[in-house]
Order: C-alpha cells, then sequence, then structure tokens
C-alpha cells in the first residue's frame, strides 16, 4: 500500500506508509541520523524550529467548533426544511404571481421569523455549552516523558512533541505519536482502537521484513499514536505527529460521526412520526377545502398554514438547549461532558458499576506497615529496603502503592541505600501475573530478583520463606500462616502486597517471566487507602434515586467488602473472577443481576459483566481511573472517569470528574433526568396538541363554508405558541420523577396522543358550536368574528397545554412552572388576547370580540384544564407513567 502525498484541506499532509516503512527499515544506529536527532535528546532551540515547522501534535477533533459551520449545521433539519420549501411556496404565491396591489408579505416573514428562531436558539445553546466544555477540557492534560535538551528527562505535554523527540512508554501510556521503538522490555501494545484486534501485539526493536508481506499497522517496531501500552517498557523516537500520523488520517475521515442512540433514534422516531401525521393531513385539507369552498387557491394556502401548523421546528432546539443546559450545570460543578449525550444517558442510568481504588477511595494510599513472614515486625527495614528497590528501579508506570514506598522512604531518610545497587533487568507488571520483579547487583557483584505483587500470585512462585532469620521450605502449613497474616490486614481495610527475593543468581541477561520461581517470601506490605468522604452519601443518594452500585474491582475479595461495608454496600452477592471463570454462561447472566461486589477480576471480566447487565436492558454507567478500566469505560453506556486518572482512561471516558468528590454522580442523575423530562414535555405536548389539531381542522373544514381561520392567523399562532415554548429547558421537574432511571420509550407516545390528542378537539369544536349559535358567525360575512374567536380560544389552549401536560400533579396547585415558564405564557396568552383588539389585528383580518365572548372563553377554558386532568389522573393510575 502506498499513500501519494497531497495537501489537505487544512494544509496537512496525507498519511505516508513509505514514510512509515523507511522508519521502521532503520536499523538502530542509524535511525538517529535518520531522524535528525542524537541520543541526548534534541535541543530547545530545534525544538521550537520544529515546532513552527510541523505544528502542534494535536489530531483533529471536535473540541472546539467554528461558529459559521455551528451556524450552518443548525439548519439541517427535516422540520427547517419543511418551512424553508413552505416559505418558497408563499413567496411563490404571494408575491411573485401575485399583482402589486396583492402581494402579501406577512405569511413569509412569519415562516422565516419562525425558522430563525429555532436556529438561533439552537445555535446559541450548541456554542455556549462548547464554549464551557473546551474552557474546562484545557485542565486536562495528557503527558509523556521525554529526554531533551543534554540527555534531561522531562514530563510535558503530548502536544509540544516534535518528530525526533526521544520518548519512553510504560504500561498504562497512550502512544503520544507514531514511534520508531529503539530499545524495549517485554513491551505488549493493544492497538484496537486502530484495527478492532483485541489481542496486545508485542513491540521490539528490531528491523521488520513484514512490511511488503502485510499493512504498515502489522510492523512490530512501530507503535502507532493513539494505542496503549498494555505491558513493558521502551524506548523510542518520534517520527510522525498530529495529523500526520497513522491516528490523524483516520481521524481525519471520522470526525464529526458518531453511534447513534436510544435517544437520538427515539427523537427521529418522533419527527418522523410528526412529519407522517403532516403529508396526511395536509392534503386532505386540501382537497376538503377546495371541493366544499370551490376556492382551490384558498384551500392551498390554507393547506400550507396547516402544515406550518404542524411542523415542531423548535425540536432541535429544545433538544440541544436541555442538553446544552446539563452540560453547563455539569461544567460548573468541574465536571467535563465530552459527549453531550452523556447527559440523557446519565439519567437513563440504573446501575453504576465502579472500581474501588482512587475511585471510592480517597486515592491517597499511605504505607501502613511492613512486617516479616512471621507476623512480627521488619525492625532492621530489611522488607521495607526491597520493596524501595523493586519501586525505585523499575521503569513502567508506578501506581499508587509504588508512590507510597518511595515517599515512605523518603521521609525516614533512607533514598541513599539504593546507590550500591543497579539495575541489570527488569520483568514487567502485567494483570494477569499481578506482580512484577527487578534484577539488580551490588559493588560485590552478588545478583538478586526482587519480586512484588499481589498474595496469592506471590505466593504461587515461592518456594521457600524467611522465618526467624532462617530460609525454610514453603510447607502447607506455612502457606496456610502467610494468607492467614494477610486476610487479618485485609480485614482491617488494609490492601496487602508481598516481597520475595532469590540471591545469587547466575544469570546475567534476558530475564523473563520464567525466572520467577523458587522465590524466598521475605515479608508483607500493608497500605491504608480509606474511602473518600463523599463516597457514602453519594452511594446512598444513588439508592435513593433508583441506581445501583457494585464494586469491580481487581483487588481481593476481603479488601473489597472491608470497603463495600464502610461505604454502604450490600456484601452478602459476591464473586470473585476464578468463581465466574467457572460458571457457565447461563449462570453468569443471572449472578451479575443479583451481585454487587465482584474482586479479583481481569480487564476483560470488567466489560464482560457490564455487556452481560446490557443484555438485561439495563443502562451502565462506569466510574474508573485505571489503565486495566479502559476497557470497562468504553463498553459502558456512560464512562466516568477522573483528571488524574491514566491517560487511556481519559480519552475513553464521556465524562471527566475534575474533583474527586462524588457528589457530583448525583448531581449528574438528577441533571440527565430533568434534560430527559423537559424534551419529553416538549415532545408530547407537540405530539398531543397537533393530533388534536388535526381532528379540529378536518371538522372545520368538513362542516364549515368559510376557512374556520385564515393562513395568516395559522401562522402567527403558531409562532405565539413557539414562543411560549422556547423556556421549557428551564423548567423544573418534579421529585417523584427524578426518584426514578428515564430511559427513551417511543412506544408511549402513540397512546399518549391518541389519548390526549382529542381533548382539545372537544373544546375547539364546543368553540365553533359557541361562535356559530351564540354570537351568530354562520355565514361568510360573519367569518372575521368565527376566525378571531377560535384564534384566541385555540392560542390560549396550546399554551395552557404546557402547564397541564408538564407534570402529573394539579398544575398551579401541586407543581408550579418556574418563573421564566410561567411568565412566558402568561405574556403569550396576553398578546393573543390583545392582537384583535390591535391595528396589526385588523390588517390580518381580524376584529375586536365582545365581551360577552370572554366569560364563554374562561368556561371553555376551565372545563378543557379540568377534563385534561381528570384523563391525565385516569392515564397515570391505567398505565402507570405519565412523561
Amino acid at each position: 500500500m502506498k499513500w501519494k502525498r497531497k495537501e489537505s484541506s487544512a494544509g496537512q499532509y496525507a498519511f505516508n506508509s513509505e514514510k512509515v516503512f523507511l522508519a521502521a527499515t532503520q536499523p538502530v544506529k542509524a535511525v538517529y541520523a535518520y531522524l535528525q536527532t542524537s541520543r541526548m535528546g534534541l535541543s530547545g532551540e530545534e525544538v521550537h524550529r520544529r515546532q513552527i515547522l510541523y505544528g502542534s501534535n494535536e489530531v483533529v477533533h471536535e473540541t472546539r467548533r467554528n461558529p459559521f459551520f455551528l451556524f450552518i449545521r443548525a439548519f439541517i433539519n427535516p422540520f427547517i426544511g419543511v418551512l424553508t420549501g413552505l416559505a418558497v411556496v408563499s413567496l411563490v404565491l404571494d408575491v411573485l404571481t401575485a399583482t402589486p396591489e396583492e402581494q402579501e408579505w406577512t405569511g413569509i416573514i412569519i415562516i422565516t421569523s419562525m425558522v430563525m428562531c429555532s436556529v438561533l436558539l439552537r445555535f446559541w445553546q450548541e456554542w455556549k455549552a462548547s464554549e464551557a466544555t473546551g474552557s474546562l477540557m484545557k485542565l486536562v492534560k495528557n503527558t509523556c516523558l521525554v529526554k531533551r535538551a543534554d540527555g534531561h528527562e522531562q514530563e510535558i505535554d503530548i502536544t509540544e512533541l516534535v518528530p525526533g523527540d526521544m520518548v519512553y512508554l510504560a504500561a498504562g501510556d497512550m502512544v503520544p505519536a507514531d514511534v520508531r521503538v529503539i530499545e524495549s522490555k517485554d513491551l505488549f501494545v493493544s492497538q484496537a482502537s486502530l484495527t478492532g484486534e483485541s489481542v496486545p501485539v508485542e513491540k521490539l526493536p528490531e528491523v521488520t521484513e513484514q512490511y511488503r508481506k502485510g499493512s504498515v499497522i502489522e510492523l512490530n517496531n512501530i507503535c502507532f499514536m493513539g494505542s496503549n501500552v498494555i505491558s513493558g517498557a521502551a524506548r523510542g523516537l518520534v517520527f510522525a505527529t498530529g495529523n500526520k500520523t497513522y491516528l490523524g488520517t483516520i481521524a481525519r475521515g471520522l470526525v464529526g460521526h458518531r453511534a447513534t442512540t436510544a435517544f437520538d433514534r427515539g427523537i427521529s422516531k418522533v419527527s418522523l412520526l410528526l412529519i407522517r401525521f403532516m403529508l396526511v393531513m395536509v392534503p386532505f385539507v386540501f382537497f376538503v377545502n377546495g371541493f366544499t369552498k370551490g376556492d382551490w387557491l384558498d384551500a392551498f394556502i390554507f393547506a400550507i398554514s396547516v402544515a406550518v401548523g404542524l411542523t415542531p421546528e423548535m425540536l432541535p432546539m429544545i433538544v440541544t438547549a436541555n442538553l446544552s443546559k446539563g452540560a453547563v450545570a455539569m461544567s460548573k460543578k468541574k465536571s467535563i461532558v465530552k459527549n453531550l449525550n452523556a447527559i440523557q444517558n446519565f439519567g437513563a442510568m440504573d446501575v453504576l458499576c465502579t472500581d474501588k481504588t482512587g475511585t471510592l477511595t480517597a486515592d491517597k494510599i499511605v504505607l501502613e506497615k511492613y512486617i516479616n513472614t512471621d507476623g512480627s515486625e521488619d525492625a532492621d527495614r530489611r522488607v521495607l529496603r526491597h520493596a524501595y528497590f523493586n519501586s525505585y528501579f523499575q521503569t513502567g508506570l508506578k501506581n499508587l502503592m509504588d508512590k507510597a514506598i518511595l515517599s515512605h522512604v523518603k521521609e525516614l531518610g533512607l533514598g541513599q541505600v539504593k546507590d550500591r545497587y543497579t539495575k541489570i533487568d527488569e520483568i514487567p507488571f502485567d494483570f494477569n501475573r499481578r506482580r512484577m520483579s527487578v534484577v539488580i547487583v551490588d559493588k560485590q557483584g552478588k545478583r538478586q530478583i526482587i519480586t512484588k505483587g499481589a498474595v496469592e500470585e506471590m505466593l504461587a512462585v515461592c518456594q521457600y520463606a524467611e522465618y526467624g532469620g532462617e530460609v525454610h521450605r514453603l510447607t502447607g502449613e506455612l502457606r496456610v500462616k502467610a494468607q492467614s497474616i494477610s486476610e487479618e490486614m485485609n480485614r482491617q481495610g488494609m490492601r496487602v502486597l508481598a516481597v520475595a527475593q532469590k540471591s545469587y543468581v547466575e544469570k546475567t541477561a534476558d530475564f523473563g517471566v520464567a525466572d520467577e520461581a523458587e522465590m524466598v517470601l521475605i515479608g508483607y506490605l500493608a497500605f491504608l487507602d480509606p474511602p473518600k468522604p463523599s463516597a457514602a452519601d453519594a452511594i446512598e443518594k444513588l439508592h435513593k434515586h433508583g441506581v445501583e452500585v457494585k464494586i469491580l474491582s481487581g483487588d481481593n475479595d476481603v479488601v473489597v467488602k472491608a470497603i463495600a461495608r464502610q461505604v454502604g454496600i450490600d456484601t452478602t452477592h459476591a464473586l470473585t473472577g476464578p468463581e465466574i471463570e467457572e460458571m457457565d454462561d447461563l449462570a453468569l447472566r443471572q449472578a451479575v443481576l443479583t451481585t454487587t461486589l465482584f474482586s479479583k477480576l481481569t480487564p476483560l471480566q470488567k466489560s464482560q459483566i457490564i455487556a452481560l447487565l446490557q443484555e438485561a436492558k439495563k443502562t451502565v454507567g462506569f466510574l474508573g481511573d485505571g489503565i486495566n478500566d479502559a476497557g470497562a469505560l468504553r463498553q459502558s453506556d456512560i464512562g466516568i472517569s477522573v483528571d488524574s486518572a491514566v491517560d487511556i482512561a481519559k480519552e475513553a471516558a464521556d465524562i471527566i470528574l475534575l474533583e474527586k468528590d462524588l457528589m457530583v454522580l448525583e448531581d449528574g442523575v438528577i441533571e440527565g433526568r430533568k434534560t430527559f423530562g423537559n424534551i419529553n414535555k416538549y415532545i408530547k405536548m407537540t405530539a398531543s396538541s397537533n393530533f388534536g389539531n388535526m381532528f379540529s381542522v378536518m371538522f372545520a373544514s368538513a362542516f364549515l363554508p368559510f376557512l374556520p381561520m385564515m393562513p395568516i392567523h395559522l401562522l402567527i399562532q403558531n409562532l405565539l405558541y413557539d414562543i411560549s415554548q422556547i423556556t421549557i429547558p428551564l423548567d423544573r421537574m418534579d421529585g417523584e420523577f427524578l426518584r426514578k432511571p428515564r430511559r427513551w420509550d417511543a412506544s408511549d407516545l402513540s397512546r399518549f396522543m391518541i389519548c390526549i390528542g382529542p381533548i382539545s378537539s372537544i373544546f375547539d369544536i364546543l368553540t365553533y358550536l359557541v361562535m356559530w349559535h351564540v354570537f351568530g358567525c354562520n355565514t361568510p360575512e360573519h367569518q372575521t368574528l368565527f376566525q378571531t374567536g377560535w384564534f384566541v380560544e385555540g392560542l390560549l389552549s396550546q399554551t395552557l397545554i404546557v402547564h397541564m401536560i408538564r407534570t402529573r400533579k394539579i398544575p398551579f396547585i401541586q407543581s408550579c412552572a418556574t418563573w421564566p415558564v410561567v411568565g412566558m405564557t402568561l405574556l403569550v396568552m396576553a398578546v393573543g388576547i390583545l392582537i384583535p383588539f390591535t391595528a396589526f389585528g385588523s390588517s390580518i383580518g381580524l376584529q375586536p370580540l365582545p365581551l360577552s365572548y370572554f366569560p364563554w372563553l374562561a368556561g371553555i377554558l376551565l372545563c378543557y384544564c379540568v377534563l385534561t386532568q381528570i384523563v391525565k389522573t385516569w392515564y397515570v393510575r391505567r398505565f402507570v407513567r405519565w412523561l
């Protein structure tokens, strides 16, 4: 494969596979010259020059969007398309084909106003959310370790990398650019994000000959940007950055695309349903009025106005405004929402799976004690020294326990002991062995392997143990004693690691896992990581809001149970990773529903548990911050991580918490449910109102000798109704609604429309009868008064439905909307009543209503509200839901 070098619109070059091949085939000694760098790294002056030449090491992304394109995108919607088409038809009929005296611009102005109102509001909400998220994203940094400026190692932001930089890779790192490996130790890299292949690939510094047989992604001495290091360590040279990387090429083709969620599909179904109503309704109205009134042009214009009235043009704005409002609210709580739809998923979440370390716990691990194998105090600190050598000399990602050991030794002033030793090799940590080893040699030439890891895994490689200063064979009895000492500390909530060593090793190089054998157990380290102060309260409040919390941890079951008890999670039902391996699929599917504690899990098992919960129709969130959490974060419906997480965990998350206060989880759940509720309000208001209007217009068209309302009246009425709904995203939700998870269910919408929609038609027809019989509007000469009467009643009933549908309770008495909603609806109702009494009303064919009309209006609206409340009460009892 060979892609020609060409300029993209952004001024970047397309991916060049020949360049990768050349970087891969250079001998290690020659690759420095090829990339014009040295073993000491680039100088500051050269880095600056290359940053100007190659630009920032960033792949094209969507964090900040151009306002112009965001504005254009706001027009791309089926409802806006329908209105635009109707505006063109109105332009042709009312202006272009009309005589100068008959030209009428009002309809075009109103339709255009409706379009611009929806578009501008949607644009403003999206831009505001984008700005808030963008400002917070600046606080999240991904870094890497490089050698620069005469051999000094330094931690820098990955965006500052340039071709020729020497970088260090370790377990948990995301590969920051396209890198040629020049030195490695048991380096295994996951390229799943690039290839979909879940099995990690070993990377070596040797020149490969695979290129001509396969694709560049198979080159075994090249690490590609976006892949992540599973285990091992390496040193490499950057040869491509930003959009010139393999990932950059893919990203340019994918930016702007994301998988549709159930929420997206639900909104689409509603949109298509309402459009279908319009496609059925408009031809019917056109033909009935054409045949009964004889004026086909008026009938056509009226049908177009009905189409405008049935078009829910505010739906995109309402959806965007609600999601944006949720994102902005979360940003104020120092939480970055990377995906707007994550807000809605928060509200739908009914199971939260969480890792233990760093999420439920305080993430401030301290070394509480270090003891000998028999449980006695390590008076001469021999166990501590060996643990220190293991943590200090390893090149992999130092976890919290490593940092606690280093910090403790520094406090004791013992750091100088390392100076008498030299590191020869290491056997990096991985999540299957759950241990790591270093090989060191002292000044007398004595070589030894020092291994540190989880107790069970350490006992598996130990054949001996030190007791009373002497080495004994590790018998079954001594193994039981070792496990009991560990479990006792576990029950106190401490995490325990075992330390072992093997001295006078004859081997000099190329150590591997097989060398971790016949080790001598010398003692234990106990670490304390107390629960976060907010953990218990947060979990209790999540339970009150219908969210079940499960712990998915790689730690042992005793520690997990100790922490779970402290934070209020039921410990009755628990499973371990080894137990899961022995279960069949059916048993595991049933077990994951009732089990709350999972311990000793592999990363794959975490993802498997989440997938099984999703198969059971659960909406699953996952809170994690480690290397072993990345797969689970991607698998979950909503991935949540923290700012201190490893790079790959932050990349996989939908939401990043900048502060480690778990109470923000409850805030997210509530915001998500508010968002869902307010969107659902608008959808059900619009759907039921349009369904009712369909019957009202059909009845009027069939039985009246004149149009029930002029086209301009329908347009103005619809514009005012749209304005009344602008404040819906600012409304509150009833407390009862917020207590349960809310998932999108489009099947309830049709039932809701059929039950609630015809109520407005009853009172529309009652208004027809009042205007016909009481006020004598039964001839074309009196149609103006008839149309004015229905204009006012129709607008007020549509506006009142906002308050009737927004709550399952009695509106204004048991549940009142926020002041912006109340104020806007009152304003629109007042404007609707006043228009017929103004010169503007006269110009569009309305006339002042007699005072005797208003008692009838009040009675009709009161009966409408009462009947709606009665049907609502029946509906809630019958179907046990409302919104």
